[in-house]
């Protein structure tokens, strides 16, 4: 074991000592700022925890509606303030539950929604006018997000009073995730759709969340995390600009997901520098009058990729670790993962031990006394700057190529990623790096661990259910509503409004997704 290689994950060498020399030509007044005033270094609100902590948010979503919906009543019970809802595959990639390619899937990564009736058995009971919601989906996020307004309509309660989230970030999916259904161009004439939408219907909705997490979770680097989420977001907003937006039209509405990883010090400098660098960004390069447009708020869920499968209760402890990095760099939401989740979905002790996580540190630690309490310290002000100066180098790059969609259409960035994964994977078989369990402290004999068990009678079952939707429904009205979507995507009125018609017809989401497939295609990726 060797101690000589002092280095953040990103490669940003550790000085023995910070003294304020390491921080020449630092302007502190204009670099940091107030919390809750430009640049936002230091926090989007003036007095941040001590008014309100943020909102617990743990991520469920597994089997049936029916299911999820009795997970999410646990945690609320249990002290959760938001909801947080995952979809299984077929889901995520505009399958219903009974297509061949929906096969050995359905229910295993998330929740199986069909038609309007899952979505009604996932939020039975559920307080919509109170309580917000996040929706990880992209490709059929205008699918999701309209099945949650059709439903909340059904309970009485007004789009005008609906609050959450659609992550609805297709970019980072062509870079590192894969569920992407569309090519790049039709996606983000979907996307700018669902800002049009939402600014007229659902005005207190999140209409996309700018996702780090799973460019981080592919194997990037922090830098590359902060650094490749606001290319897209420059993609996105120049898009809704080039469809007619007014900037301060939606950009309030923007919102950002950001990965929290074991490297305490500089997840916190990511954090801060990404608030920075997002508020000078919109301020001066879009020219957004709105100080709501300026602000960079953001989700963080603890690192999934960090957790081992060799001694799992090793992980309650870097998501403690990774959870108060969240809390020091100032988010407005958070989900702890559960420590067994690299062994299967989280057990429902998991899940309470994890919402217990954030409890302790919102209620015992006193990390919430003060804002942004790390401000000042030579160390993490340098470790901002050097952060925030290596990301805005990769935004210049991206930035000569053309922007995110040329850099993703050029394999620039996936490329990047794939060399900062191999890199760290080498540091690791190499011992430059140490992971408790893995490969230092290695036990011969683990403790059996609980998993959570998935049914598998729930594929057969949702066939069924929408075999019965099929035969029950009013199919000629269907097939109607579901030319006005075809005629709408062959043309530019916003696909919104007939998908909504289609869904309250009874359409389920493969159909809506199929009429999509057959005007825009798919899209293949390079190679």
């Amino acid at each position: 074991m060797t101690f000589g290689d002092h280095r953040t994950d990103s490669g940003i060498e550790i000085d023995a000592l910070y003294d304020g020399s390491n921080l020449d030509g630092f302007d502190s007044a204009s670099k940091l700022g107030a919390p809750g005033q430009y640049p936002y270094t230091r926090g989007v609100y003036p007095n941040m925890y001590r008014g309100k902590l943020w909102t617990m948010r743990q991520y469920a979503g597994f089997g049936s509606a029916k299911a999820t919906n009795e997970r999410f009543k646990f945690l609320l019970k249990a002290g959760q303030t938001g909801l947080s809802c995952a979809f299984d595959l077929p889901t995520q990639m505009g399958y219903d539950s009974d297509h061949p390619r929906a096969f050995g899937e359905v229910g295993k990564v998330g929740v199986a929604i069909d038609s309007i009736e899952d979505m009604r058995d996932l939020l039975d009971g559920l307080p919509l006018d109170r309580v917000t919601t996040s929706m990880t989906i992209n490709s059929t996020a205008s699918i999701l997000l309209l099945l949650y307004q059709l439903v909340a309509e059904e309970a009485g309660v007004e789009s005008s009073k609906l609050g959450g989230t659609i992550q609805n970030d297709i970019l980072k999916e062509y870079v590192a995730r894969g569920t992407y259904i569309f090519p790049p161009r039709p996606s983000m004439r979907i996307i700018t759709d669902i800002f049009a939408y939402c600014n007229e219907h659902m005005p207190a909705w999140n209409t996309i969340s700018i996702s780090g997490y799973h460019i981080r979770e592919a194997g990037s680097t922090a830098v590359q995390e902060i650094a490749f989420t606001i290319a897209n977001a420059i993609a996105y907003v120049e898009a809704a600009i080039t469809a007619g937006l007014e900037v301060d039209e939606f950009a309030p509405r923007l919102s950002f997901f950001w990965n929290a990883h074991n490297n305490l010090f500089e997840e916190v400098a990511k954090f801060r520098a990404s608030r920075r660098i997002w508020a000078d960004i919109m301020r001066n390069q879009f020219e957004a009058k709105d100080p709501k447009s300026q602000l960079l708020r953001f989700h963080t869920q603890t690192g999934g990729s960090t957790l081992t499968a060799q001694q799992p209760q090793v992980n309650l402890v870097r998501v403690a670790i990774q959870a108060l990095s969240a809390v020091l760099g100032g988010t407005q939401s958070l989900h702890t993962n559960g420590f067994d989740e690299a062994l299967g979905l989280p057990t429902q002790q998991a899940a309470k031990l994890a919402l217990r996580t954030q409890q302790v540190i919102g209620y015992e630690s006193g990390v919430t006394d003060t804002v942004d309490p790390l401000a000042g310290s030579y160390f993490v002000e340098s470790l901002t700057n050097e952060v925030e100066s290596m990301a805005l180098e990769y935004l210049a790059k991206i930035a000569e190529m053309g922007g995110a969609i040329a850099a993703i259409e050029n394999g620039y960035m996936q490329d990047e990623i794939e060399q900062a994964a191999y890199d760290y994977a080498r540091s690791i078989d190499s011992k430059a790096k140490i992971i408790v369990g893995v490969n230092e402290f290695v036990e011969e004999e683990e403790v059996a661990t609980e998993v959570f068990p998935i049914d598998p009678a729930l594929q057969e079952e949702q066939c069924e259910r929408v075999a019965k939707l099929r035969a029950d429904r009013d199919n000629s009205a269907v097939k109607e509503r579901l030319s006005e979507v075809y005629s709408a995507a062959k043309g530019d009125a916003n696909l919104m409004y007939p998908m909504k018609a289609a869904l309250r017809a009874n359409a389920t989401l493969g159909e809506v997704s199929d009429t999509l497939r057959s005007v825009f295609g798919i899209y293949i990726p390079r190679g």
